[in-house]
């Protein structure tokens, strides 16, 4: 088990992984359509025990937040599943308490303290603590932040009825907007020098990267263009939640030839211990060498 809250520096950046939740989620055959058993045995040296439970074949995710400290600019990247919310069918998530806010603020960070939230796409479980509960009304957990939104995401969106991404956009998004605190965003944006939003989308029609670059050194924070580890090995994989499958592959092999090419981190929000990692070739695919900060 990981430490839920750690610190490293990309360039003249200071990052720090604060995390809400981890563990067991989808048996893997459920999380990848394309699933097949050779696979684990392929990697089940390096499978085990971090990133796949083999008694139940199921992946070992985490759920965290990154924050990027940069010239005087605090910015939180995707912002997990949230107190208080209605989230069934997944009861994990239904109703959750956690020490997130808690934790964030042991890493040094109070909720005023934070002068951006970015989302890197607007699922559930990224958007989550934008908002807190406070006298029976949502209200923007950061009150000081702007909050970075895709607007191809936000328009994809904001008409859906009926299911957790729905409620998560009424109760974690909506708030936001109705505050003045949302900056859509479209096409490549420049958050501050070194920090640059590109579209990858895919995963959802908006989803984005972002790309911090400092000096010699970079990272690349990368939503959920990648799910789990296995998908450095397997470019072509797709979550079960990816929208457009195709656009998805692309995507994902940009980002991860852009690892590779400029040596920069990968830093995605679900990979379990220690969460981050450097990409090499391997043929006509790529393999992954762990960064322990």
């Amino acid at each position: 088990m990981s430490n839920p809250i750690s610190h490293q520096h990309i360039g003249a950046a200071r990052v720090t992984r604060v995390e809400e939740m981890a563990g067991p989620a989808f048996r893997l055959s459920t999380l990848f359509p394309d699933w097949d058993d050779a696979v684990f045995e392929a990697h089940k040296d390096w499978l085990v025990p971090n990133y796949v439970n083999p008694e139940k074949m199921t992946a070992l995710l985490a759920m965290h937040s990154w924050v990027l400290e940069l010239d005087g600019l605090t910015v939180l990247v995707d912002t997990c599943v949230g107190n208080d919310k209605d989230r069934m069918p997944m009861e994990r998530w239904h109703h959750h308490e956690g020490p997130y806010l808690q934790r964030l603020e042991e890493a040094g960070f109070r909720p005023e303290d934070i002068d951006m939230v970015m989302c890197t796409h607007l699922h559930v479980d990224h958007v989550g603590w934008n908002t807190r509960l406070r006298g029976g009304r949502w209200v923007p957990t950061f009150p000081n932040a702007k909050y970075v939104f895709s607007r191809v995401d936000y328009e994809h969106y904001k008409d859906r009825t009926g299911d957790m991404d729905a409620a998560s956009f009424a109760d974690s998004v909506l708030p936001i907007v109705e505050h003045g605190l949302a900056e859509m965003t479209d096409g490549d944006f420049l958050l501050a020098e070194g920090l640059l939003l590109e579209p990858a989308p895919g995963h959802t029609p908006g989803h984005v990267t972002l790309r911090l670059e400092s000096g010699p050194e970079a990272a690349v924070f990368t939503g959920d263009m990648l799910h789990h580890p296995l998908q450095v090995y397997l470019p072509d994989w797709n979550s079960r939640f990816c929208i457009l499958p195709d656009e998805a592959r692309v995507s994902r092999h940009r980002i991860l030839d852009y690892c590779s090419d400029r040596g920069a981190l990968l830093m995605p929000a679900h990979f379990g211990t220690p969460h981050c990692c450097h990409i090499d070739r391997a043929g006509e695919a790529f393999a992954l060498r762990w960064h322990y900060g």
